[in-house]
């Protein structure tokens, strides 16, 4: 069996910083309202099979995935009273295995709304299903014209549908430029609410915020919020940051990044002045330099853009990436530091000392956000709970 801290990098995920955001997030909501833990994208390149497990410990008792995939992962990691909500894509040969493990999951358009009731009745077990409505996103979900045809449906099928949810998905509430965009948005779901309620249908959960709309508009939290990246310990953006320190004098962040991602000095090189280093001719020596190599690439998640300004931390000390970041291997310049030698820690993520490197500055290096640049951490790379 080979011990996951050997291996050319791994993640350690921390327990107590987990609890830690589970808690900060619980401190915005009232008690009637529930949080749906977001697990999509491996939860967020964290792993579904670690993040679930540590999420129940919190207290979390729901999830939500993108698809049938990351269900199943889910299932394999999750306590049996734990729920799960789909939020997305469904294939049709799929539904029975869905609702027959009594799953929740969107309904977006009237074709997946006929494939789920024809299942269900087929089934005998009630599809458990969450009306997704269209407010402004203009990506999936039900118009306010089709309300009235799908209220008719709902009703005639309530032996075979039960209506667990009904909600939306804001359109960019992490930055001030959409926020008439955004209260556009909740006037047009509170439309459909009124009409629904109007019409006789009713909904278990009315759910709206994602992490950006659980701290920027308090008014989305109704009786469930679907948190991602903010339970992980990464802000949406470094404006719903600033908005939420600066909105009372004397606070401070609040969360923490679950995730440290390390590896290790592979070998030690000297390169003379004039000499370029790794393909190509993209960095050339002005001096004599001592360069260490880390067994870390773009197959491994550090995507090819860090090349020549990526930064890492070795004994305490940052230090910067020279030349071309290759497949599996990279240059990192430590000329600076004492006698680093093979097997010396390099955090990629994280903190090490008083330094630390962020997704956050991760991401402005490459142009990637902290959703993109999580979500591309390879599934193979071990994830170690601490």
């Amino acid at each position: 069996m080979i011990e996951a801290r050997t291996t050319s990098s791994y993640i350690e995920l921390s327990e107590e910083r987990l609890r830690g955001n589970v808690d900060f997030i619980r401190s915005l909501l009232g008690e009637n309202t529930e949080v749906s833990a977001v697990v999509k994208g491996n939860a967020y390149g964290h792993g579904i099979d670690r993040i679930v497990p540590m999420a129940e410990r919190a207290g979390i008792r729901h999830f939500s995935v993108y698809g049938v995939e990351e269900a199943a992962e889910f299932q394999r990691a999750a306590r049996p009273e734990s729920q799960l909500m789909i939020m997305g894509y469904i294939d049709p040969a799929n539904l029975p295995w869905v609702i027959q493990q009594g799953f929740e999951f969107f309904i977006y358009d009237f074709t997946q709304l006929e494939n789920a009731l024809r299942t269900a009745e087929d089934l005998k077990i009630p599809a458990r299903i969450h009306i997704e409505t269209e407010t402004g996103m203009n990506r999936t979900g039900f118009d306010r014209e089709e309300a009235e045809k799908l209220a008719k449906i709902l009703k005639s099928a309530r032996h075979h549908l039960r209506t667990c949810g009904i909600c939306t998905h804001l359109a960019g509430a992490e930055s001030m430029a959409n926020y008439y965009r955004i209260n556009k948005q909740i006037k047009r779901f509170e439309a459909f609410l009124e009409f629904f309620d109007s019409a006789g249908v009713t909904f278990e959960k009315r759910h709206v915020a994602c992490s950006a709309g659980l701290v920027r508009f308090p008014e989305t939290h109704y009786d469930l919020v679907r948190v991602g990246i903010l339970l992980y310990g990464f802000w949406p953006s470094r404006e719903t940051l600033i908005e939420y320190l600066t909105s009372v004098e004397g606070r401070t962040d609040p969360i923490h990044s679950v995730l440290t991602w390390k590896s290790q000095v592979m070998t030690v090189k000297k390169v003379s002045v004039g000499e370029y280093i790794g393909y190509g001719n993209s960095f050339l020596a002005n001096r004599d330099m001592t360069i260490a190599i880390v067994p870390v690439g773009y197959a491994y998640g550090y995507t090819r853009s860090l090349s020549n300004q990526g930064r890492v931390l070795i004994r305490n000390k940052r230090v910067g990436v020279v030349g071309i970041v290759n497949m599996n291997m990279m240059a990192v310049d430590v000329s600076e530091l004492e006698d680093v030698k093979n097997g010396d820690e390099v955090v990629l993520i994280g903190s090490q000392g008083e330094n630390r490197i962020t997704v956050a500055s991760f991401g402005e290096m490459s142009s990637q956000m902290n959703y993109e640049l999580l979500a591309r951490l390879p599934h193979n790379l071990p994830r170690i709970i601490t």
